[in-house]
């Protein structure tokens, strides 16, 4: 028997699994893999084939789903000790590359099973290098990540209508009791908040299913806007520890898990919103250093020429707030904005619809409205998010009687919105926290 607490199994028989998982992997790619030739072309026009899907509201996760064990969870040297002689390389039968030609065409949720076969696969998977190539290729999948409990997170996979609950993040007084911020960059989530004296990171590492302390910003910063592309994210404006109003942006980049620092904004504005679209960083809306009321500019940010251009009312007040008052202004969420295939799209909270940017003519058009089911104060504890080619909302409905959660999604076409519900889960419904990584 193997001297580990871990793996109470003999030798022969870990090998007689891992041949089997082998065989079992190797008939999946040869079914799922194209002819060799065609193999390339092929991964660059197709996502995986995502199916076996779960009634909406199921919350059974398979073992799959859950990511690669963090270390203190399985020892790698006791793991490496059992494998047979053939743990080296992936699919022996068809080689490295075709091998992961054919990884590249299976759902993320799989690659938990797939890092359990031997530790070459675990390496691969773990290290990122599988997810490094999914990107190069343009195989990308799109989880919802979000926060209704104080320190808690879930997933959900609308591809497959999974749901996975995340790892507890670590407890910090001040921190739980702070507002936050939150991004997905790479395989990321940072969550950003305050600390008994500076701020506060935790980042969750999708590849080993763990919390950890984040890099801090350049210039510590709290209510700011921020969107991701890839492996970089910006953050812009908000408001620093003594509450001064910033115009100042950074760029962080999770490869290297360092910020560089932007040219400023030409506006200082906090509680505003972010998105990239047509390859440029945009700014929208958000309080200014008079705090009186909502600003009606945006501001877009050139990533090649690393310059700042302000645009006169790319978000417009709604017609109902005329003169808003300082509380009025700080008592409302930022705005809820989204792109989907470079169009821009905002969930009035206000008037309840949907509409989207005319960049042409710099105005808003309407749309048709938002789903009946969830609810929001002033905008607050409802996420409006763009995941992959769809529009998603997520929100409770009003009734203390019912404490759940509803993510609804639409898929922009030409008509109005046909909102389709895609999970029901029993949890408070009121969204602190969302985000969405694409990886």
């Amino acid at each position: 028997m193997v001297e580990s607490s871990s793996m109470l199994v003999s030798t022969n028989e870990t090998n007689s699994r891992e041949e089997e998982n082998q065989r079992s992997l190797t008939e999946l790619s040869n079914n799922e893999c194209l002819q060799e030739g065609d193999e390339k072309q092929a991964v660059s026009r197709k996502s995986p084939k995502l199916s076996d899907n779960v009634e909406v509201g199921d919350t059974q996760v398979h073992d799959r789903v859950f990511l690669i064990p963090s270390q203190d969870q399985g020892n790698d040297q006791s793991h490496s000790a059992v494998m047979s002689d053939n743990s080296s390389s992936l699919i022996s039968e068809l080689g490295r590359d075709i091998s992961i030609s054919c990884l590249l065409r299976l759902s993320r949720s799989d690659y938990g099973l797939i890092a359990s076969l031997n530790h070459t696969f675990r390496s691969l998977v773990r290290t990122g290098e599988l997810y490094q190539i999914r990107q190069k290729m343009g195989v990308v999948e799109h989880w919802v990540y979000f926060s209704c409990e104080i320190l808690e997170w879930e997933c959900f996979d609308p591809n497959r209508s999974r749901w996975i609950h995340l790892p507890r993040m670590p407890f910090d007084q001040c921190f739980m009791c702070s507002d936050k911020e939150s991004l997905a960059v790479g395989t990321e989530l940072l969550v950003f908040g305050r600390g008994l004296l500076s701020q506060v990171v935790y980042t969750y590492n999708m590849l080993t299913n763990t919390w950890s302390d984040g890099t801090k910003m350049d210039i510590p910063r709290f209510l700011f806007a921020s969107a991701s592309t890839g492996g970089i994210a910006i953050v812009a404006g908000g408001c620093d520890p003594s509450g001064k109003i910033l115009s100042v942006a950074e760029l962080y980049n999770s490869n290297t898990k360092t910020w560089e620092t932007l040219p400023n904004m030409n506006k200082a504005r906090k509680m505003c919103s972010a998105v990239f679209m047509d390859g440029k960083f945009y700014v929208l809306g958000g309080i200014g250093k008079d705090q009186t009321k909502h600003l009606t500019s945006g501001e877009e940010f050139d990533l090649k020429t690393r310059k700042w251009r302000e645009i006169p009312n790319m978000f417009p007040p709604r017609s109902s707030e005329g003169g808003a008052t300082e509380r009025k202004a700080i008592s409302e969420a930022p705005p809820l904005v989204a792109v989907v295939k470079n169009v821009l799209y905002a969930a009035d909270y206000g008037h309840w619809e949907l509409r989207r940017y005319v960049k042409e003519s710099n105005r808003w058009v309407t749309l048709g409205r938002l789903p009946r089911g969830p609810t929001s104060t002033n905008g607050w504890g409802l996420a409006f998010r763009a995941c992959g080619d769809q529009l998603v909302i997520i929100g409770g409905p009003s009734s203390l009687d019912v404490t759940q959660i509803e993510i609804y999604s639409w898929i922009p076409d030409e008509y109005a919105p046909q909102w389709n519900l895609l999970a029901i889960k029993e949890s408070r419904g009121f969204v602190y926290n969302c985000a969405v990584m694409g990886c």
